[in-house]
């Protein structure tokens, strides 16, 4: 016999990695200048240059006990020290080594903080627009994942549908700003007042509702603006995070939990993330990347390029007569459709080698997913292919 679950999951791959695929197999067929791929989000910029050397003089002054051998359960301590040093300096917070759970990335880090506070038959409350990986992730755990529909107008939170969808059966909320799909910064004015309802609701029903920050596009914010620190405005907040884009590094999986200080149970969350890696055979992240990550822990790759990016592809879009809001961070920006039938769009665009996600498996509707980490001169290229088919197909 073999897993149902699992077996049933093969009729329901992700949709960006399809097209994706689909991205690959063109570009071996006619090269890769003539393929025009917005699907996934893999950092286009090389890595920080600084983690390169720490990564070679690691290598080549520290023992190979350090750099290979089994951390602790919890994560090298050095490594959890300048973290929390790190967020405590940039964001006016108090953590402690004793609050940061070093993960395989930030969906380790998802997966850890999702069975911490939610158990079977809990739900889980996000908003669309939403990265769809979450579904699995959270039924996973055994837990529901409900999702609050999307203001469409500019991403930020519907209050009052968020407000309708709350219950007693809410462990947790999860958000994800800057946001992938729709390129939104959730303000502070979002923020404390998302902590509000928390607040209330919590003391109202006699237990704490947790918010789950989801953060791998902290550093891309555009307009000289900085993203609000969530956990800044709310004690219960787990905060997951993923060098990955940051410092380019998809691949090393290096990320982290951070538990706020003054969440309920602070004390425990840590050592409990220890025993959930037992459960789902996490077993902590590489040694080698761990101490690299804790020595560049501040610096950044040049992230310019993603607003200059942005700005070139969100005029086209405007010029083209998308209904387009424009990014304030990630590499993503999420236009309405030409086509109510999104699906068709991308179908209609694969025909010029411009590959898109549909935005349906985000929770909207009718919308575009286009993801800009390529070359600036590749995406000036693409503008011109993307003239040419709405020229074409869509007379614009």
């Amino acid at each position: 016999m073999i897993n149902a679950t699992y077996q049933a999951m093969l009729n329901g791959k992700s949709v960006i990695r399809m097209i994706g695929e689909r991205a690959s197999a063109r570009r071996a067929q006619i090269g890769a200048s003539e393929v025009f791929d917005f699907s996934l989000g893999n950092p286009s910029v090389p890595c920080a240059p600084e983690f390169t050397s720490t990564m070679i003089d690691l290598y080549e002054t520290q023992a190979p006990y350090a750099l290979h051998g089994y951390s602790p359960s919890v994560g090298i301590e050095s490594v959890r020290g300048a973290i929390a040093d790190s967020l405590n300096r940039r964001f006016g917070m108090d953590y402690t080594p004793a609050h940061i759970f070093p993960t395989a990335g930030a969906t380790a880090a998802l997966a850890h903080a999702f069975r911490a506070v939610a158990e079977p038959g809990s739900e889980i409350i996000t908003f669309a627009p939403y990265f769809p990986e979450y579904q699995p992730y959270v039924a996973g755990t055994g837990a529901i994942l409900t999702v609050v529909p999307a203001d469409t107008a500019h991403f930020q939170i519907d209050f009052d549908a968020f407000e309708r969808a709350l219950n007693p059966r809410v462990a947790a909320v999860l958000i994800n700003t800057p946001n992938n799909p729709s390129g939104a910064v959730y303000s502070e004015r979002t923020l404390r007042r998302l902590a509000q309802i928390l607040e209330e609701r919590g003391r109202e029903w006699g237990h704490s509702i947790f918010l789950i920050s989801d953060e791998p596009y902290r550093e891309i914010v555009f307009g000289g603006a900085e993203q609000p620190y969530p956990a800044r405005f709310y004690a219960n907040t787990l905060t997951c995070y993923s060098f990955s884009k940051a410092l380019s590094l998809p691949g090393e999986r290096i990320g982290y939990v951070a538990v706020n200080p003054r969440a309920e149970h602070a004390e425990l969350l840590v050592p409990m993330f220890a025993q959930i890696s037992r459960t789902i055979g996490h077993n902590c992240p590489s040694s080698s990347m761990q101490l690299a990550v804790a020595r560049v822990i501040d610096e950044t790759s040049d992230l310019g390029v993603y607003e200059r990016n942005m700005e070139l592809l969100y005029s086209a879009l405007v010029r083209l007569g998308f209904t387009v809001e424009k990014p304030g961070g990630t590499f993503y920006i999420f236009p309405q459709s030409p086509n109510p039938d999104a699906m068709e769009f991308c179908e209609q665009a694969m025909e010029y080698d411009l590959f898109m996600v549909p935005s349906d498996s985000f929770g909207v509707p009718g919308h575009l997913r286009l993801s800009y980490c390529m070359e600036t001169d590749h995406l000036e290229r693409a503008i011109e292919r993307l003239e040419q088919f709405m020229r074409e197909r869509y007379g614009r």
